[in-house]
């Protein structure tokens, strides 16, 4: 099984877990939001920031017959998709300034580009590394060309088949992509705890023998923590500034004490697993004392 580099940061087994802070629609259609959410990130212990780079125009089209429609069992339910991609949409010229900003708090920045265009933009800024987002998984297309920069992968794969999955990695590979990374996803808005089957994360990773993780869209900071008790080596969840002020994911989201909470409680897990071991550790030798003893009280 492989491990590799993010700008430096190793990942995979043996590793810390690499923690994503995503930004996604979080923003507000404020720049000063989304310059917040990455030193929040910062400040909390996540590795890296993750945008999302798109145009309604290249996901959609404008329109309100029932193909574009968002239908039943989602948070966005009768909206149209043009109007909820426009709403999260994250302005391309904002870009530059996010990517700036990461570099100088010491921070990862990369994004879920959505189309060649994106990876065009996120090439120019020089991208450390690409993430295929769950719903772009069986597009083929866009695979090849982020695997083609010879820059790490990280795909989600929320909704994909056993085969779906395989071609991708495929894809992947046959275009120059040497680091690749996996994660389980539930595209559910928020995810039920009982669909999640966190045991596929190790098995993710022995099958394409790759570091394997968690895309996680459930509620509270459960599920990140049992992920990495059972092996995930990238955690991936979102965070916003206020649940309260909205937005197309923020019922879904972290807030900024909740997230650092995350971080630190993943941390503790990933300390805590160890080896197998028999050994008195040096924190118990103190206490060896108060064990029970044989003493002679008479000659």
């Amino acid at each position: 099984m492989n491990t590799f580099e993010i700008a430096g940061r190793a990942i995979g087994p043996g590793h810390p877990c690499y923690i994503i802070a995503e930004l996604s629609a979080n923003h507000g259609h404020k720049l000063e939001n989304a310059l917040a959410l990455i030193r929040i990130a910062k400040e909390s212990g996540a590795d890296a920031i993750k945008l999302q780079t798109y145009r309604a125009e290249t996901l959609t089209i404008d329109c309100d017959a029932e193909p574009f429609m968002i239908g039943h069992g989602t948070a966005w339910e009768g909206r149209r998709l043009y109007d909820l991609y426009k709403e999260a949409f994250l302005p391309w010229e904002w870009h530059e300034a996010l990517f700036e900003e990461a570099k100088s708090l010491g921070i990862h920045c990369f994004s879920s580009p959505f189309d060649n265009s994106a990876v065009d933009l996120l090439e120019k800024l020089g991208t450390p590394a690409y993430k295929i987002a769950s719903f772009e998984l069986v597009d083929h297309g866009l695979i090849a060309r982020c695997a083609v920069t010879g820059k790490p992968m990280i795909m989600s794969t929320g909704m994909a088949s056993e085969e779906e999955i395989a071609e991708a990695v495929q894809v992947a590979r046959n275009n120059g992509c040497k680091h690749l990374a996996l994660l389980k996803c539930v595209s559910a808005y928020p995810a039920p705890v009982e669909e999640m089957n966190l045991s596929t994360i190790n098995d993710l990773s022995l099958r394409h023998a790759c570091p394997a993780g968690l895309s996680d869209h459930t509620l509270g900071t459960t599920i990140p923590v049992a992920a990495t008790m059972l092996g995930a080596t990238i955690i991936e969840k979102h965070f916003t500034l206020k649940r309260s002020e909205g937005g197309p994911d923020s019922h879904f989201s972290l807030e900024p004490d909740e997230f650092a909470s995350m971080v630190h409680s993943v941390r503790d897990a990933q300390a805590s697993i160890g080896t197998p071991s028999y050994e008195i550790t040096p924190s118990q030798e103190a206490s060896r004392q108060f064990r029970r003893s044989l003493f002679a009280v008479k000659d």
